[in-house]
């Protein structure tokens, strides 16, 4: 069987300001490595969190049918967001425990439209602290944010 693995990654200069995102998609048989394909991106204005959560929606696109995918994630927004607070949202028609409006609800939604289309298992990892895919994904992110940056 073939595991897929996506790291995800974002990147800003400022915050908002020019960002981007990166994704590093791997297939796995038997632990061996047969198919990587990496995938970036970026916007003039932006937050990090925006990246974040498009860098999950874009990697879950890029695959043409469901699937069972684990995403892995240095970002703990992006990680209880989709796992836990969601559901709060939902009930309380986007909004906060607070009762304001939660903020990039438009990603939100389409990431938990994209989630239900496969089996998504959500990894956390310390961002820069030398984990190759997660450095790569950083990479990625920087590049997308590049041409947007003055």
């Amino acid at each position: 069987m073939v595991e897929i693995v996506a790291y995800t990654d974002g990147a800003c200069s400022g915050n908002p300001g020019p960002g981007g995102w990166g994704v590093l998609l791997q297939a796995r048989r038997d632990g061996a490595l047969v198919r990587e394909r990496e995938l970036s991106g970026g916007e003039s204005t932006t937050t990090n969190n925006r990246m974040e959560l498009t860098a999950a929606l874009e990697a879950l696109r890029a695959l043409e049918r469901g699937a069972s995918i684990t995403i892995v994630t240095d970002s703990t927004y992006l990680r209880d967001g989709i796992t836990r607070w969601i559901h709060g949202w939902k009930r309380n028609g986007w909004k906060t425990a607070a009762k304001k409006p939660v903020k990039n609800d438009d990603l939100w939604q389409a990431l938990e439209a994209e989630v239900a289309r496969h089996q998504v298992t959500w990894d956390w990892v310390k961002g820069h602290a030398g984990h190759d895919e997660n450095e790569r994904a950083d990479a990625l992110a920087r590049a997308g944010m590049a041409p947007f940056k003055r």
